[in-house]
């Protein structure tokens, strides 16, 4: 097969592109042919060592997928040979990646994708759109009705977070870095959205949340604490999923006082339960026309270095370019 891989962590042009053995599925597993993936924050820090792991070099970076099933491992019952299927959590935990044209996945792991719904829109939405459902549904347990703030409207858990709050029946203010994310966050379901760059965030919040926000996601990196209590509702909820070497400081006496709750959480330590039941939401949405993943730029196989380029200009250095997901196509 073809894949994108590195012999050692280091630098996205660290990447080559070449012939490895085609992977077998074990028992349990589908081999799936990938015809497309996309890129996450995570597969750029395994890749150059800034969060460490026990990589099977050569090592193929990549969490998300879809495509169709080429081949069935023993004991396999959920599939069958030509399915069209997505799915998360490769590239991790010792698993090799997606960026290549097969990958062998645990059945536990692969979900049936949607008639009329497109791979690239499949795989832009699987890590980020379970992400998204776990910390609503799972973690802040968000109820109609509630109002919920997202950090960034635009990003790619941000925009599932936006739509997938509003598909809860809850109000949504997040907030953008340019009037045409603006636009674009109020085109997803968000009822407030506040260009930070030039808004007084705090006051628009308050404005569009008298009373505070129920729940605040927070996807920054280091997050401002202070203000988010600020912010919050009496027993409000604050979510984080950001930030792994962030340690800012905590206000606690507000915080305990506001009967708040923090919770933090990482999309792949969910049980596989977990996240098929997020799959199967996410799905429905697909269908219905509730969740439209943003995809912001598309590489080729043989361009993935760029692609994860793109991808560290972004989460790691502000560049401000990408507004949704990278989908690396895959023939």
């Amino acid at each position: 097969m073809i894949a994108a891989f590195v012999e050692r962590v280091g630098p996205p042009e660290s990447m080559v592109v070449g012939k490895l053995p085609d992977p077998t599925p074990g028992p349990g597993q589908v081999l799936v042919r990938v015809r497309a993936a996309s890129i996450n924050p995570i597969d750029t820090y395994l890749r150059s060592g800034a969060v460490a792991a026990e990589l099977p070099f050569p090592y193929i970076p990549g969490a998300d997928f879809a495509g169709e099933v080429a081949a069935l491992g023993s004991g396999v019952t959920r599939f069958r040979v030509g399915a069209r299927v997505w799915g998360s959590n490769q590239g991790l935990l010792g698993r090799q990646g997606t960026l290549a044209d097969l990958v062998a996945v645990d059945q536990s792991l692969v979900y049936p994708t949607p008639e009329g719904v497109a791979d690239t829109a499949a795989a832009a939405v699987a890590l980020v759109g379970i992400t998204a459902h776990l910390g609503l549904v799972r973690e802040a347990v968000l109820r109609p009705g509630e109002t919920l703030f997202v950090n960034g409207g635009t990003g790619g858990v941000g925009a599932c977070v936006v739509q997938m709050t509003h598909a809860l029946g809850a109000k949504v203010i997040t907030t953008a870095g340019t009037d045409a994310k603006v636009a674009l966050c109020q085109k997803l379901g968000a009822e407030a959205a506040i260009n930070y760059r030039s808004e007084d965030v705090p006051r628009r919040v308050r404005d569009a949340a008298p009373d505070g926000v129920d729940v605040w996601w927070e996807t920054l990196r280091t997050p401002d604490f202070d203000r988010a209590i600020g912010l919050l509702a009496p027993r409000g909820r604050m979510v984080v999923m950001a930030g792994r070497d962030a340690r800012p400081e905590l206000p606690v006496g507000p915080f305990y006082v506001k009967e708040c709750r923090l919770m933090g959480f990482v999309m792949f330590k969910a049980p596989a339960e977990a996240q098929r039941v997020a799959a199967e939401a996410i799905n429905q949405w697909l269908v219905e026309g509730r969740l439209r993943p943003q995809i912001g730029a598309t590489f080729t196989l043989q361009e993935a270095a760029a692609a994860h380029r793109l991808q560290e200009d972004n989460t790691l250095h502000g560049a401000g370019s990408l507004v949704g997901k990278i989908v690396v196509t895959i023939a």
